[in-house]
């Protein structure tokens, strides 16, 4: 009789939790960061066509590492906004710390900052890379006078592959540990750039 009472209460509790108003799709929000991503990549990708073909393969290298690291810290920062805790922050607001508002925000819409920082801005520097390393592939095999540059391509494009995925297993690692430094330290460099309510 007691069990019955307690499956009783306990499906109760489940009810209330069903009855809690799910979040909808944003279908604007969807579209326009869509278009963005595709703009971008567009933009980026006809720049990396038409400067890297110019370059000699130790510039073209380090362009693709630091594309590589943008891609990691913002993947990093969009992991950092979804995990981090809203208290603190609202702790260094209240003592009006030039960046917490800021930081307030970028946790309240966690859902938008990271799609931009983890989806556009990662995989646009994503695409970039790979192309970026095909485009350093032919001209390192045009240099050592290979007539096929289909082993170079692989090489450096499994190069890239690899600090890309290294680099956001790390920084996943760090974003979720420190999470609340990163976000305060992301948003104070966007204060710079936005003024404060």
């Amino acid at each position: 009789m007691k069990i019955k009472k307690e499956k009783v209460k306990y499906e109760k509790k489940l009810k209330v939790v069903d009855k809690v108003p799910k979040k909808i799709i944003d279908y604007k929000w969807l579209l326009i960061i869509s278009l963005v991503a595709f703009l971008l990549s567009c933009f980026f990708s006809g720049l990396t066509e038409i400067i890297v073909p110019n370059l000699n393969s130790i510039i073209g290298i380090i362009v693709v590492l630091i594309i590589v690291f943008i891609n990691v810290l913002f993947d990093m920062i969009g992991t950092a906004i979804t995990a981090a805790d809203i208290a603190p922050l609202n702790s260094m607001a209240a003592k009006r710390i030039k960046g917490s508002r800021l930081a307030i925000e970028l946790i309240k819409n966690a859902e938008k900052t990271s799609a931009i920082c983890n989806d556009v801005i990662g995989d646009v520097c994503g695409i970039i890379s790979g192309s970026v390393g095909v485009l350093i592939s032919s001209i390192i095999a045009k240099s050592c006078g290979f007539s096929d540059s289909s082993i170079t391509t692989l090489l450096v494009t499994a190069i890239i592959a690899a600090l890309t995925i290294g680099g956001k297993s790390i920084g996943k690692s760090i974003a979720i540990n420190k999470s609340d430094v990163i976000v305060f330290k992301f948003a104070k460099f966007l204060s710079v750039f936005k003024k404060e309510r």
